[in-house]
């Protein structure tokens, strides 16, 4: 009882700060839409943001961080603080120079970038200009970022979720402040740069806003190189095919956006603001169980705790499916009223919002599995297994790109949203049977009740939210306060029965055998 107890608390923590930073998100979002619209120069900066994006969540907070953690987990069971020290100081060196180096490398072959992940933009040379120009700036944010992620994984290790879940808030704000300020005061045509500088000025901040809790800690990294090597070549070894292991949604993302570059402009927009929304529940719960499990799952797996293991994953897979599952169900069933709420004003019109609402729902369909696949990915990593990841990342993408190339031309952008979760369903499933053939997993008694409680739970949720919100065309009627007030009652009067079906059902989170 106390071990989960111990593991909701910090869910709950990680979470509450990962919901504060996807609130502030969801506000950059709404403003950036609300000022520049779903254009030709949004997608530009989105595909400027999102290269080196990319780059950061699949090197430094996913294989890096996946890698790391069991490794620094294990070195704080097992060795003394002065080994801790070193292996933190040689994988601050290692990184620190491995980083500076893409970063050069990315700037000077930013308009190469551009075309090899948005050709589309070849037919438009001024917005492949733009798109290139502003790459420029937004890359060296990688460095800071990734180093932030260092500083995250420290504090992970330590039990500390708080500060690295609230770390994003910054960037938010400060993509808020450059809409809002900076570009009324840039040249007309160039307003968008001021989303590039917001992005290139914070990153310093949220590297010292991460550096503080470390040094607080007595664990702030003086890189050299030679500190440790015994300890940075398993981490090396473990992130080569860790990279791929953890990368297959955001490869996902990308190779909706290289097709979505051939696509009507605005495609790229229409996605972006969709996967934003789906985003939003698998960061507060999805990677805030996943991040808070992964520490957990490397100390079982150092000190040999089979059945703690199984236990403590058991419990990750439940609390992702509580989650998950009504989530896509709101979101899939409301997907137009939600964006026509947060999104459709000023130049944000409404087709539109006709358009992102089709991505979200296809989206949604795989929501429930990409947040299985961040606890079976972190069961993996927990252990140092990087094949099972890495098969089943190869198989999803394959899938990915398959299902994109069929469902794209009958359903345009709508057909990518569908194949990404398509791909995540492979994914899950893939992982799932790894888990349970190479580490021994077995669901804990109970499963069949449990999951017989959250879909009749679900399947209540569903007829409320089909038979209670108005058509869409009464939405678009509305002011922005009335929208707001109906969706938020109608997602509380849904959110009150799904859960008053689960405590009546008395749903096990697995307490008594995580005791």
């Amino acid at each position: 009882m106390a071990v989960s107890r111990g593991l909701l608390r910090s869910t709950v923590t990680a979470g509450s700060m990962t919901l504060l930073s996807r609130c502030s998100g969801l506000a950059r979002d709404m403003t950036c839409f609300f000022v520049f619209g779903a254009g030709p120069a949004l997608d530009a900066f989105l595909v400027a943001f999102r290269i080196p994006n990319f780059l950061r969540r699949v090197f430094a907070e996913g294989a890096f961080s996946q890698a790391f953690v069991p490794v620094l987990s294990e070195y704080q069971d097992h060795r003394d603080r002065a080994a801790v020290r070193a292996l933190l100081d040689h994988s601050a060196a290692l990184l620190g120079s491995v980083l500076l180096l893409l970063c050069v490398l990315g700037v000077l072959a930013a308009p190469w970038l551009v075309w090899v992940f948005a050709p589309g933009f070849a037919r438009d040379p001024e917005q492949l200009a733009l798109a290139g120009a502003m790459l420029r700036l937004t890359f060296p944010y990688l460095l800071c970022i990734s180093l932030c992620a260092l500083c995250a994984g420290i504090l992970h290790s330590r039990g500390r979720f708080a500060a690295p879940a609230f770390a994003p808030v910054l960037l938010n704000l400060a993509l808020i402040a450059g809409a809002l300020w900076l570009a009324p005061r840039l040249a007309p045509g160039r307003e968008i740069t001021a989303l590039v500088w917001a992005v290139l000025l914070v990153g310093p901040v949220q590297l010292l806003f991460l550096s503080l809790p470390v040094a607080r800690l007595g664990l702030l990294p003086r890189p050299r190189l030679g500190a440790d090597a015994q300890g940075v070549r398993r981490i090396l070894r473990l992130m080569l095919p860790a990279t791929l292991g953890v990368s297959v949604a955001q490869v996902n993302t990308l190779v909706d956006m290289v097709i979505a570059s051939f696509l009507t402009a605005g495609s790229i927009s229409w996605l972006y603001c969709a996967d934003r929304l789906v985003e939003f529940p698998l960061g507060v719960c999805g990677i805030a169980v996943s991040t808070v499990i992964l520490p957990r799952l490397a100390m079982d797996s150092a000190r040999n705790a089979g059945a703690d293991y199984r236990r403590h994953l058991d419990w990750g897979l439940r609390m992702q499916t509580v989650i998950g599952v009504p989530a896509a169900v709101g979101l899939s069933l409301c997907a137009e009223p939600i964006i026509i709420t947060l999104f459709q004003y000023f130049n944000f019109q409404e087709r539109d919002a006709h358009m992102a609402a089709g991505a979200l729902y296809a989206y949604a369909l795989g929501l429930p599995a990409l947040m299985w696949s961040k606890v079976l990915a972190a069961a993996c990593f927990s252990r140092q297994d990087t094949v099972t990841p890495v098969r089943a990342a190869v198989s999803a993408l394959i899938c990915n790109i398959v299902f994109s190339l069929l469902l794209v031309i009958p359903l345009q952008h709508i057909g990518l949203a569908l194949a990404s979760s398509l791909a995540a369903l492979v994914n899950a499933a893939l992982l799932y049977l790894g888990v349970c053939r190479r580490h021994g997993y077995r669901p804990v008694p109970g499963w069949p009740r449990f999951l017989a409680l959250v879909g009749g739970a679900c399947l209540l949720l569903a007829a409320v939210l089909l038979a209670g919100p108005a058509p869409s065309a009464s939405w678009l009627q509305w002011g922005f306060e009335e929208r707001l007030g109906k969706l938020l009652l109608w997602v509380a009067v849904g959110s009150v029965l799904y859960f008053l079906v689960l405590r009546l059902g008395r749903v096990s989170m697995g307490r008594r055998d995580a005791a």
